[in-house]
């Protein structure tokens, strides 16, 4: 398919960011299961979400061009005004090295040690977001919007390094992100050990077992009795847990080409040297076969205008 030829994966972000080294790991294993056994190289560019999709999306569908997407893309292209410049439901969906879920963290020494701390506060904390399409800015509207805490959330950090940084600094107090995004690289762990940040909530249907002790956003729903309405919008927000940190081609790759892709990526998660180098790098697999990515696009996509404009609403739309 590829012979002679070098498959690159666009990534969005810095080196050393949490998508820069799930694409690295497939980038070394995954040439092997393709015929001709290609090269593949990482190209990282720090840009807007939008703008790698788009790249990808009106890249050449010969299969020598992917890209590892943030999930949360389908909010961008739901509340947008019909130009995103990209159709999740047309890409070639490759496949997702993990799902994960998330989880707020919040400075040791801010004087909230819960979610209910935050909801009874008269000063809410101040969190550090990028674009609004990214995990530190819907999840704390998402709560705002269904257990009724309350944000300042300060937008427009190029990338998460950059709100961590502000958040030693003082600047801010807390920030959401994957749950394997704050496991697999420093300063997380140690932050942790060392109490400069402590996790209040996490939003899986069942504790992580490295979180025993902080609650679920189910378990918070249940307790302040969360209406059916508003736990539809929490489900429809937090579906960018399922696509977990997806790869993609263009829209209309050959079935042939998408088929050897989508066998070499699945064959690749399960090469015994790749699950070692993910242990190592504290690199959790969960992965996600590209047809059920492509499934889940469509599902999302498929919302009721309502949905649709309460996610509008929630996003500053």
């Amino acid at each position: 398919m590829t012979t002679g030829k070098t498959i690159k994966i666009l990534v969005g972000f810095r080196p050393g960011a949490a998508y820069d080294l799930y694409a690295r790991l497939v980038a070394r294993h995954m040439g092997r299961y393709i015929p001709g056994n290609p090269g593949i190289v990482v190209e990282n560019s720090v840009e807007p979400a939008p703008t790698t999709a788009g790249r990808i999306y009106r890249a050449a569908p010969d299969g020598t061009t992917l890209a590892a997407l943030i999930p949360a893309l389908y909010l961008t292209q739901l509340t947008g005004s019909g130009d995103a410049g990209f159709d999740l439901a047309r890409f070639t969906w490759i496949g997702s090295p993990t799902k994960s879920h998330y989880l707020l963290y919040m400075r040791g020494d801010a004087p909230y040690k819960s979610m209910r701390d935050i909801r009874e506060s008269a000063i809410p904390p101040v969190c550090g977001a990028g674009e609004v399409t990214t995990t530190g800015y819907y999840l704390p509207k998402l709560f705002e919007e269904i257990i009724q805490t309350k944000f300042k959330i300060i937008a427009g950090y190029k990338e998460g390094p950059d709100v961590d940084k502000a958040v030693e600094r003082g600047e801010l107090q807390c920030r959401a992100l994957t749950i394997d995004g704050f496991f697999s690289h420093e300063p997380y762990p140690t932050w942790l050990k060392t109490g400069f940040v402590r996790v209040l909530l996490q939003t899986g249907t069942r504790r992580d077992a490295r979180l025993p002790d902080v609650p679920t956003l189910p378990e918070l729903m249940d307790e302040y009795k969360i209406s059916d309405s508003n736990r539809r919008l929490a489900k429809l927000v937090l579906a960018s847990s399922e696509f977990g940190r997806p790869v993609v081609a263009p829209p209309g790759l050959s079935p042939e080409r998408a088929k050897v892709l989508r066998e070499a990526y699945s064959q690749a998660m399960k090469d015994p040297a790749l699950i070692a180098e993910a242990r190592k790098e504290h690199l959790e697999l969960n992965p996600a076969p590209g047809q059920e990515l492509e499934a889940l696009a469509k599902e999302v996509l498929s919302q009721p205008r309502e949905v649709v404009e309460r996610m509008r609403k929630l996003l500053g739309k």
